[in-house]
């Protein structure tokens, strides 16, 4: 399977994604700790991190246990894990992060904060379930009612693995995307294991309640819809929110501007 540096490689905006100066310091900002979502890996952020340490950020580009870049069996794979490997990364930074987290990942990055609530400056959900005490992504996508997804998602009971139909991925997470970008994503999509999206994640007022909260809307979105993204937003309100005018994967099609909302985010 093709991973997603190809994805990247035939974006129309690859050649833009890496024209910048000198880098500026990053002693007076707070580091970023990129977090991918289902069916994905950490490929996706790269013209996102390109970007933001250009600017002077230290970044960390987190690669979730289960696929290509951090191999593990299904069976061994668990939200819990996921957790982990997210506040492996962060106790090695000195001060608190910028925590992002794309569609899925923003389960993963409620569940960190509320582990680590002081490793944690801000959380920054982007196109992402942004979930209350007891919530999973089966809970919380069977809720939208607006998202297409759902009929092209196929489970594997016997592997432990959830994927999404082949023919679906370009209009899915690639809608209103250079063609390039169409035809290659497909090969990008992989495998997601089954525990982690079917766990309910457990959050408290005292920890994840306290941390600070920006959400990034993705106006045109057809996996997690935009009438849902309100939604979350209006049942667990934020400090500040932007809005980027594309579908699922910002990071691919508007990753200046998703840049950017990042950067405003952590001032």
């Amino acid at each position: 399977m093709k991973p997603f540096h190809a994805v990247l490689a035939a974006s129309a905006v690859a050649a833009s994604a890496l024209a910048f100066g000198t880098s500026a310091v990053a002693a007076d900002k707070p580091p970023v700790v990129l977090v991918h979502g289902a069916f994905e890996d950490a490929q996706i952020w790269g013209h996102v991190s390109a970007r933001l340490k250009a600017d002077g950020y230290k970044v960390v580009t987190v690669d979730l246990p289960g696929r290509p870049g951090d191999p593990a069996a299904p069976d061994k794979v668990s939200l819990d894990l996921y957790r982990d490997t997210v506040v492996s990364a962060l106790g090695k930074l000195q001060r608190p992060a910028i925590v992002v987290g794309h569609s899925f990942g923003g389960i993963v990055i409620a569940d960190v904060a509320e582990t680590v609530p002081a490793k944690v400056k801000t959380l920054v959900f982007v196109a992402a379930l942004l979930p209350q005490d007891g919530d999973s992504l089966v809970s919380m996508t069977g809720k939208d009612a607006d998202a297409q997804i759902g009929p092209h998602l196929k489970i594997d009971k016997a592997r432990g693995l959830a994927s999404v139909e082949y023919s679906a991925r370009a209009d899915l997470f690639a809608n209103g995307a250079p063609e390039a970008v169409r035809k290659a994503i497909p090969h990008g999509i992989v495998d997601e294991p089954l525990g982690p999206l079917a766990t309910p994640v457990h959050v408290t007022a005292a920890n994840f309640g306290r941390v600070d909260k920006v959400y990034i809307h993705t106006a045109f979105d057809h996996v997690i819809s935009p009438s849902f993204q309100a939604q979350m937003v209006a049942a667990t309100p934020v400090r500040e929110e932007f809005t980027v005018q594309t579908g699922h994967t910002p990071f691919l099609t508007e990753p200046k501007k998703l840049a950017e909302d990042i950067e405003a985010a952590a001032k």
